[in-house]
């Protein structure tokens, strides 16, 4: 096997590349006899069919949409997976079909998103043998992330706020629910706080107090009125919040690496290659 060139590709000129300055290519490795085995090609201890629904953010009957465990650089990043045990070349006619209706589906669902412009979808399946397509969404307007670079420039962005990334996601979850299967990935909850003082609050009464029947002379209500307005407020003049309006935080689905095809030891979602 020859050298590699010493002149770089016309590519590093380009608007797209997301490096500038001194490059040199690296020297080729001679090739092996005998490729390595990708993860997963047991399926016994392929990490794709180990995790659990609640790792995605989307799940059916013979599909699973996952996503990274931690916002990234691009609007949105996607991984579609069959659940039976397959690679590309191995579906039957049926999971062949449904995989191009499930592409074109998540590319709509993710084109719906606010500032998102286009959705690459690519499929490598060097790094794990259990199928999986990613998808990439290109920020609306940012012309230098266009073409075959986008996945470099995911890690190089700054990432985009939690907050949207899990709206973001729950988007993407409930549109293809509209079609069947489960949603998993849920909006992030609002947190209602109270005021801390309420200034025009009727002074606290507590049992055993004796309350005068009569109408307040400053505000015209009842005192019996009164008591019971304040049976709502605590002792430091705060009103008590139920159950339901403590904030929940949504699952975390999880993240890949795109050069060692490992995951985290803590995320429950299949590696990606």
């Amino acid at each position: 096997m020859p050298d590699a060139p010493t002149d770089l590709p016309d590519f590093v000129s380009w608007p797209s590349f997301p490096f500038e300055g001194d490059l040199r290519v690296k020297s080729l490795e001679p090739a092996v006899e005998v490729e390595p085995a990708r993860q997963g090609e047991d399926a016994n201890g392929c990490v794709a069919c180990a995790a659990k629904d609640d790792a995605y953010i989307w799940v059916s009957d013979r599909w699973r949409v996952r996503a990274m465990d931690r916002p990234t650089g691009l609007p949105m990043a996607l991984v579609l997976e069959s659940r039976s045990h397959l690679d590309l070349g191995d579906l039957p006619n049926l999971l062949a079909a449904e995989l191009g209706v499930m592409t074109v589906r998540l590319e709509r669902a993710i084109r719906s998103l606010d500032g998102v412009a286009r959705v690459h979808v690519n499929r490598y399946g060097d790094g794990a043998a259990h199928l999986h397509l990613w998808f990439l969404a290109r920020p609306y307007g940012q012309l230098q992330l266009r073409g075959s670079f986008l996945s470099l420039w995911d890690e190089i962005l700054p990432p985009i706020s939690e907050a949207q990334w899990r709206e973001n996601l729950a988007l993407v979850a409930a549109w293809l629910a509209e079609f069947g299967g489960k949603a998993l990935a849920e909006p992030p909850r609002i947190a209602w706080q109270a005021p801390a003082t309420l200034a025009d609050s009727p002074p606290l009464r507590f049992a055993g107090e004796t309350v005068d029947t009569g109408e307040s002379a400053d505000t015209g209500e009842t005192a019996e009125s009164v008591s019971v307005a304040a049976a709502g407020i605590s002792g430091r003049g705060e009103t008590t919040p139920s159950d339901g309006d403590e904030a929940r935080a949504a699952p975390v689905p999880s993240q890949r690496d795109p050069e060692t095809q490992t995951v985290p030891a803590s995320a429950a979602a299949p590696a990606a290659g």
